[in-house]
């Protein structure tokens, strides 16, 4: 590969150049996350950064080059085929404005002030079409930031921090080996909103199990209304074999809940937030209700009627809505009166006869994570 990718970024980023600037993450050892376990955390030297964006930019040249201009659909293909993904991917970029930038691994604060800054204004000189740059972030790191450091990540073009709040339960921020309090979650946040940088938090629905099913919705909305963030993502937990969550269901240990007590937490949580004009983003196919998305000082009402319009269904209504879901053939509970329920109903017949819909479902979940 020519320029170094990690494994993951966020859906909404999907469109956005990648550009590594730390390895792995520097904390790797919540309970709930497979992605880095078993790799070493590591800074990129700022020289090797630096490197790799005049390298993109002499590859984003010679594509220019050879689409005779704005790359095209046709280039980007054409390049896909002759030299692979990683530049099929740049041309991509290119293709849709070359805007956006993401970077990664887990938490691109943890480089010094100053050597963020350098890349940040290195990726606005060498690509003038960027108007926004991204990254992840733990909550902690957050923290930690001074106000100065802040104001020159923002005017350096520091546009957006995604950071995996998870939950704002202090004993389910234990329990899982998150390695923050809820009041540091809320000392970062608030530093990021103060210096006008937008701020994503990701919350886990169902990642306090059944132990803590009342505590986690509610300690978690009162995180995001002292901190009031652009955006709330919602995951919804998947618990992963190799995890050691996982070995800690098998115990009974954690005892995760159904994906309908996870709808009754997203209507608890959506319930005690605030109806501020921050955003709820359901934006992974590992939600069950992908229509729990709006505006919360517009839309949450009609995103609590969504929770309970699926919680009133019958309970056979609500396997078939949960098994045509995860086969991806239902978007929105409009979909169980619409033309593919016919599909759906004879998959569950066949499965149901052989007792393993509930297996079925698991497995088919796993293939998103």
């Amino acid at each position: 590969m020519p320029w170094e990718q990690g494994p993951i970024r966020p859906p909404s980023e999907a469109g956005s150049l990648l550009l590594r600037v730390t390895r792995n993450c520097p904390w790797n050892r919540c309970t709930f996350c497979a992605t880095y376990k078993g790799e070493r955390f590591s800074r990129r030297e700022r020289e090797e950064i630096l490197a790799e964006i005049r390298s993109l930019r002499q590859a984003a040249d010679r594509m220019e080059e050879l689409a005779g201009g704005e790359v095209t659909d046709g280039v980007a293909q054409e390049i896909y085929a002759a030299y692979g993904f990683p530049y099929f991917h740049l041309a991509n970029w290119l293709k849709s404005g070359g805007r956006n930038v993401f970077l990664q691994d887990a938490d691109s604060l943890v480089l010094p002030t100053g050597e963020l800054v350098t890349v940040l204004r290195a990726l606005k000189d060498t690509f003038p079409s960027v108007t926004r740059i991204t990254g992840y972030a733990r909550a902690a790191t957050l923290s930690r930031q001074k106000p100065e450091d802040w104001r020159e990540l923002a005017s350096a073009g520091l546009s957006r921090l995604h950071v995996g709040l998870e939950s704002g339960s202090d004993p389910v921020l234990r329990f899982v080996q998150k390695g923050v309090t809820a009041a540091r979650e809320i000392e970062g946040g608030q530093k990021v909103v103060a210096a006008g940088i937008q701020l994503c938090f990701y919350v886990l629905v169902g990642l306090g199990g059944r132990d803590f099913r009342t505590e986690h919705p509610r300690a978690t909305a009162a995180v995001v209304n002292a901190v009031r963030p652009d955006f709330v993502r919602l995951r919804s937990l998947s618990v992963q074999p190799g995890t050691p969550l996982h070995e800690q269901m098998l115990s009974g240990a954690f005892v995760p809940l159904s994906e309908d007590e996870q709808v009754e937490e997203i209507e608890t949580f959506l319930t005690y937030l605030d109806p501020y004009d921050g955003q709820v983003v359901s934006d992974h196919i590992l939600n069950l209700l992908g229509e729990v998305e709006g505006v919360l000082s517009r839309d949450r009402e009609r995103m609590l009627e969504v929770c309970r319009r699926y919680l009133s269904l019958p309970e056979d209504e609500r396997l078939l809505y949960r098994l045509g879901r995860r086969l991806g053939q239902f978007e929105s509970l409009a979909d169980l009166s619409g033309p593919r329920r016919a599909g759906v109903e004879e998959k569950l017949l066949h499965w149901r006869s052989r007792d393993r819909v509930e297996e079925v479902i698991t497995r088919l979940k796993h293939r998103f994570v």
